[in-house]
């Protein structure tokens, strides 16, 4: 075991309920206000009750770290997966691999696992980055792009490229000496790709301000910030702590989510344009509204046509335990679903901390961390007029979680409606899955 990695057996503990602790928290406000979604997480699980099976079933193509295997092909998935045009799903895992420290897999539909790339080789002071904790993208040829939070050269983080070959290129390494990491540092989120091959994201800490950044990436390695989170005297009225990826509209400009600040400290969704000016189009939890918004994302948004937003909070809303909420180009949040109606058990759901997707019809689909009708969490579904289906409920009376449980992240749909995704704990082994869930 590796000095300075915790044991893969003492992660489960560093988790409530499934939900990932940080392993940084950098600020007691920060920490407390993380600690306040755990609780409502945590109560929302001992609420939930029981209720007969729905009729989607779900299927699990992948339980990672099979017995006697030292979890060399990776373990706690902690982001989502992404499909190519023949079905394989890519992914990562921020424990496992050969080192211990994270892996790039790919799952064929038939189940097939391959581990592209295991980071922090021996010897290698972890220059390639460790502890990926985001989804990835692919380009055209298949090449795939992520992000790993901390390692790379200077120790906060890194942008890598991996080959179909499984062969790993650091693209960039945040916080070089003497910079004060005003270029960013800690990469939580994944990035978006344009057509020229210049990547997008943010990081959650570092800038010229301490708080996170948006910035981009060209082909060559070349790093530009395009805006630096909570300038001085702002009170961070614009956000902070962006812990989400981004979203890009046909004109270049991004969206995401920020953690904290905003009008009311309770997060934000913002726009920065391609010039690097940045607009908050709105701010959780405005005065007296007790929060029935939503606060404290953490997901990335979808967005349509008409350039609605759309995204989940894990806290919040009507009932506490999270919403689906859509905002308009002019700034209008509207909430789609609260999630966990009184006298419920939580059985739709409570405390969905992943992203959206949305198919043709506009309806959208996620998960839940915790409640569904066993408490481990749930797949559901919200129409464009806010109702809510759930799809599929994690973890049955007497399945032993094989099915999986605690599913963090956020889902990919194919053209036949079937959704792609993952859990951090459950299935045959307890160190995640991947699974599919028929419509």
């Amino acid at each position: 075991m590796n000095s300075d990695t915790t044991s893969i057996a003492a992660r489960d503990q560093l988790t409530i309920s499934g939900f990932r602790i940080d392993r940084v928290s950098r600020t007691a406000a920060t920490a407390a206000s993380r600690c306040a979604v755990l609780l409502a997480v945590f109560s929302a699980l001992l609420l939930a009750g029981t209720q007969p099976a729905r009729a989607q079933t779900e299927k699990v193509l992948y339980s990672f770290c099979p017995p006697k295997s030292g979890c060399a092909d990776g373990a706690y998935p902690a982001a989502g997966v992404v499909r190519d045009a023949n079905g394989n799903l890519y992914g990562t895992t921020d424990s496992g691999g050969a080192n211990e420290f994270g892996a790039v897999f790919e799952v064929t539909p038939d189940g097939r696992e391959k581990v592209l790339h295991s980071f922090c080789p021996p010897n290698s002071g972890c220059s390639d980055g460790k502890y990926p904790q985001a989804g990835l993208v692919r380009d055209a040829k298949g090449n795939l792009y992520g992000t790993a939070p901390s390692g790379g050269a200077n120790g906060f983080g890194v942008v890598f490229e991996v080959t179909p070959a499984g062969k790993e290129k650091v693209l960039y390494s945040f916080c070089p000496p003497n910079s004060g990491c005003s270029d960013g540092e800690e990469p939580a989120a994944g990035v978006v790709r344009d057509a020229n091959g210049n990547l997008y994201g943010t990081t959650t800490y570092g800038g010229a301000n301490g708080f996170g950044v948006v910035f981009e990436l060209t082909p060559v390695g070349n790093e530009k910030v395009l805006y630096s989170f909570c300038p001085a005297k702002s009170g961070c009225s614009d956000g902070k702590y962006p812990a989400a990826g981004l979203v890009r509209g046909a004109k270049g400009n991004l969206y995401s989510t920020t953690y904290g600040g905003g009008a009311n400290g309770f997060g934000a969704v913002f726009e920065v344009t391609p010039g690097g000016r940045e607009k908050v189009l709105h701010s959780f939890c405005p005065p007296n509204s007790g929060c029935s918004d939503g606060k404290l994302t953490q997901a990335g948004l979808v967005r349509d046509a008409k350039g609605n937003l759309y995204g989940t909070t894990p806290s919040g809303g009507a009932n506490g335990f999270g919403v689906v909420f859509e905002v308009t180009p002019a700034g209008k949040e509207k909430v789609l679903y609260s999630f966990c109606p009184p006298n419920s058990g939580c059985a739709d759901g409570s405390g969905p901390i992943g992203g959206l997707a949305r198919d043709g019809k506009g309806n959208l689909y996620g998960a839940t961390l915790g409640g569904g009708t066993n408490g481990f969490g749930a797949v559901f579904e919200v129409t464009p007029d806010g109702r809510e289906k759930v799809l599929y409920s994690f973890c049955p009376a007497k399945s032993g979680c094989s099915d999986g449980k605690y599913p963090e992240a956020g889902l990919v749909r194919d053209a036949e409606g079937n959704l792609y995704g993952t859990t951090l704990n459950g299935g045959a082994n307890g160190f995640g899955v991947v699974f599919q869930v028929t419509p």
